[in-house]
């Protein structure tokens, strides 16, 4: 028997806003979607050819309770963080930070040449995990392993598996796969995905058909969510289209959300503000280190 497809259930065109100290970027989901994407709490696009769009970046601030990755599609993000890490993160990397008890850290990205472009998505942690050790771990793009599809495309494999091979992100409790699929003009793809995840995609370029019941061409810069199923099915149109895919096992526990800080409850919340305050929220802390 033919393993289901998942259909096209929701589209999120997203929404302009603003970030950190004004970095504008386009929100494709946050607090208000938390049930349908869970795992996922947040998908931020950030892209301009102009540099006082994004110059101001997102100077020290605090997170906790969740995991935050950041993907350049092209640019420079210079970063640090209480962990001592400092560096730079270029075009086609990333950087995958479990924010754990509580890091402070910061992501300044420099002026570049044409459009400076790329993604944060958040992820949640499981309650028994908030409060464990941060870590944090940069991934150049030479790090991420590719698959060549039958046609000429390309799945980069962040975490996940796809094609026999398996991303360098692993051992995290809600299994996540994160894909970046380029697609040639008209060439189709089907992408399995375990039924029981809450799956999504972004288009970055070109556009795409996901079939299922609804068939729907997506363009670039909107976000799909599918229904349950086994495996995804797409289709680019005649420019091609490149596109995010990212698939999770969802928690199911009660999400408390204050800006850069999601717990499980308000009382939780109240105890990580206070020790801003006091300034006892990072415990564990060490010397910057150039990368």
């Amino acid at each position: 028997m033919t393993a289901p497809l998942r259909s096209l259930i929701r589209r999120f065109p997203g929404v302009p806003t603003r970030e950190g100290a004004g970095v504008r970027l386009r929100r494709s989901f946050s607090n208000p979607e938390v049930p349908l994407f869970d795992p996922f709490l947040l998908l931020d696009r950030f892209g301009s050819a102009d540099p006082a769009d994004y110059l101001a970046g997102f100077p020290w601030h605090p997170h906790r309770g969740i995991e935050t990755i950041t993907y350049v599609l092209n640019g420079r993000v210079e970063h640090g963080d209480t962990l001592g890490n400092s560096g730079v993160i270029g075009s086609g990397d990333l950087q995958w930070m479990n924010s754990g008890s509580g890091i402070v850290h910061q992501e300044m990205p420099q002026r570049t040449d044409g459009t400076f472009e790329g993604f944060q998505l958040w992820l949640n942690r499981p309650a028994r995990e908030k409060m464990g050790a941060p870590a944090y771990r940069g991934l150049s793009g030479d790090e991420v392993p590719r698959v060549a599809t039958e046609r000429g495309g390309e799945v980069k494999v962040v975490a996940g598996d796809f094609g026999g091979v398996t991303g360098p992100v692993q051992g995290i409790s809600v299994d996540p796969a994160y894909l970046d699929i380029r697609l040639t003009p008209e060439e189709t793809i089907e992408l399995p995905v375990a039924p029981g995840r809450n799956a999504f995609a972004h288009v970055i370029s070109g556009r795409s058909t996901f079939a299922g019941d609804d068939p729907a061409s997506v363009p670039a810069g909107e976000t799909v969510l599918f229904g349950d199923g086994a495996r995804i099915r797409a289709h680019a149109g005649a420019e091609g289209a490149r596109f995010l895919l990212a698939s999770g096992r969802p928690l199911h526990e009660p999400v408390a959300w204050y800006g850069p800080i999601v717990m499980n409850t308000r009382d939780e919340l109240a105890t990580a503000l206070a020790e801003l305050r006091r300034g006892d929220f990072v415990k564990e802390r060490r010397p910057i280190v150039e990368e």
